[in-house]
């Protein structure tokens, strides 16, 4: 009989528990995709920055095989 009154009495902590445990797992998967896509768009604008030391061309403008 004890384990009814147990369930009852202890429902509410369980799912509060859940729940944090939920919303622990939904923040370390944004924190995830957040850090991966700021290493893309780092990645990004250093590919698309030119550098200054070097003069621009029109080989360099026209060549379509450029990296």
């Amino acid at each position: 009989m004890g384990i009814h009154y147990d369930y009852k009495s202890t429902k509410s902590a369980k799912l509060m528990e859940k729940q944090a445990k939920r919303e622990k797992k939904l923040a370390e998967k944004k924190a995830k995709r957040l850090a991966k896509e700021g290493n893309k768009n780092d990645e990004e604008q250093k590919q698309k920055s030119l550098d200054a030391s070097k003069p621009i061309t029109l080989d360099f403008l026209t060549n379509p095989n450029k990296e």
